[in-house]
């Protein structure tokens, strides 16, 4: 009966408020992160060979173009400054502009690599690791804001509620270091995202599997530190005495599960205390990989310190890893898109290729699953005379790693890139592919919520077995 899923979600609920409740400090992120140490999965083992152990995935806030980073349109070209055909659907837009006139690239193609995928010049560091990719150029969505299509993005649904993917994954597959976060969240600035918790959230499932957020910056987590004058003796001895207290106060109160719970939120925060400083220590490694990532330049610092990081921390077993990139929506180009575009992309370009690299070089991108996107695509058609709208009905994806084959394009958009026609992949079947690669299965992934029987997919979704080859 203390199996977390037989629970009602009025204990849940009650759970989550008190975790909230519970402190402060290193201890706050314990108690938003806490994980069963040495557990495993709490939804049972895999059910099929996993090609990955860990995923990083890397969100493109605001929605980047498909049509000028990986997927080109010549006919676009052609027809730029005309009407959309009269042959085409009427798209529903998030402006009303349906009707303005096509919005030619401006960009340089190329084709990469011995696979020869099509990238343009905007990500001359990700085009050498072409022969990694697999873009997946046929998704859609059914969010046409920017919230909606974030939270369908991180959690399959456009409406408030339910669990990220993230917490699907710690629920699934549980932790491989009882000593970090199983689900760790970081954003390239201080900028609020989008739903913010909501996005690594863990909806009617406890509080456990949810994101731990890190802060931007040199530290990002605060007060590890003992405190200036405690000796390690002293720092000690107030912990043993912390669970002394706990023990003896919970003993007789078996059936409040949320002591039981803060208790071992606190035994992780001292846990953490002993590896989490040096995991998020980038100075530890070596000038030359520094620059790989582009740290010490101005325009990839924030970018490289967090794919830096992301790979600690996947090297030392943490499952999740996102990182927001243009936090407070900065990809959302209704206007200006060539100065918009070319900032983002140079400050993410070199880090994420520098990640796909210094994975690859460690041995680690065979088993970890990188994941490149944003809530959806932009349109053909202008706004605002230089820039574009939301486009849900057809972008782009990428992924590397974790079993994925690489140097290959699936699917495709139309002649336009505004809608998905072939081979077309939803956020569900998007979401289905990565659990699969994870090993789990998303119709058998189930959390009993209310009696009835939810999946991380909502019963929908198919995966898409040509990422694996």
């Amino acid at each position: 009966m203390n199996d977390p899923r037989c629970h009602r979600v009025d204990r849940f609920q009650s759970r989550r408020e008190f975790l909230l409740r519970a402190g402060g400090g290193f201890g706050a992120v314990a108690l938003a992160g806490m994980l069963q140490a040495g557990s495993g999965s709490a939804a049972g083992v895999t059910n099929h060979r996993a090609r990955a152990r860990r995923v990083i995935f890397l969100f493109m806030e605001g929605g980047p173009s498909h049509l000028d980073l990986f997927d080109p349109k010549p006919e676009l070209n052609r027809l730029a400054g005309k009407p959309m055909p009269a042959s085409y659907p009427r798209p529903i837009t998030s402006m009303g502009e349906a009707n303005s006139p096509l919005l030619a690239c401006r960009r340089t193609w190329g084709q990469h690599g011995q696979s020869g995928l099509w990238l343009s010049d905007w990500l001359p560091h990700t085009a050498q690791c072409a022969d990694d990719l697999c873009v997946l150029r046929s998704c859609w969505a059914d969010g046409i804001n920017h919230s909606s299509g974030i939270c369908q993005m991180n959690t399959g649904s456009i409406l408030a509620g339910r669990p990220s993917l993230g917490a699907w994954v710690n629920y699934g597959l549980g932790t491989e270091n009882g000593n970090l976060p199983a689900f760790v969240v970081l954003q390239d600035s201080n900028a609020t995202v989008v739903n913010g918790v909501r996005n690594w959230g863990s909806g009617f499932m406890p509080a456990t599997y949810q994101g731990v957020p890190f802060a931007s910056g040199p530290v990002p987590i605060a007060n590890l530190s003992r405190g200036e004058g405690v000796s390690p003796e002293r720092h000690d001895a107030r912990l043993e005495q912390l669970a002394r207290l706990n023990r003896a106060h919970a003993g007789p109160r078996a059936q409040q599960t949320e002591l039981e719970a803060r208790i071992r939120a606190y035994e992780l925060a001292g846990r953490m205390q002993a590896e989490a400083p040096e995991a998020v220590d980038i100075e530890r490694e070596t000038p030359a990989t520094r620059r790989l990532y582009g740290i010490g330049q101005p325009e990839t610092e924030s970018m490289g310190r967090l794919c830096l990081l992301a790979r600690r921390l996947v090297e030392r077993d943490v499952r999740f890893v996102q990182i927001y990139h243009g936090s407070g929506n900065r990809w959302d180009a209704h206007s200006g898109i060539e100065k918009n575009h070319a900032e983002l992309c140079r400050s993410q370009d070199q880090p994420v290729a520098a990640l796909l690299t210094d994975l690859k070089s460690r041995g680690l991108l065979d088993d970890t699953l990188v994941i490149w996107g944003g809530e959806f695509g932009r349109t053909p058609m202008s706004e605002k005379g230089d820039g574009r709208d939301h486009n849900p009905t057809g972008f782009s994806v990428w992924m590397a790693g974790g079993g994925v084959r690489g140097g290959q394009a699936i699917g495709q958009t139309d002649d336009l890139g505004l809608h998905a026609v072939e081979d077309r992949i939803h956020v569900h079947d998007l979401h289905a592919t990565i659990l699969w690669l994870l090993g789990l299965d998303h119709s058998a992934l189930v959390y009993r919520h209310q009696g009835r029987p939810e999946r991380p997919t909502l019963n929908e979704g198919e995966i898409v077995r040509r990422v694996a080859g």
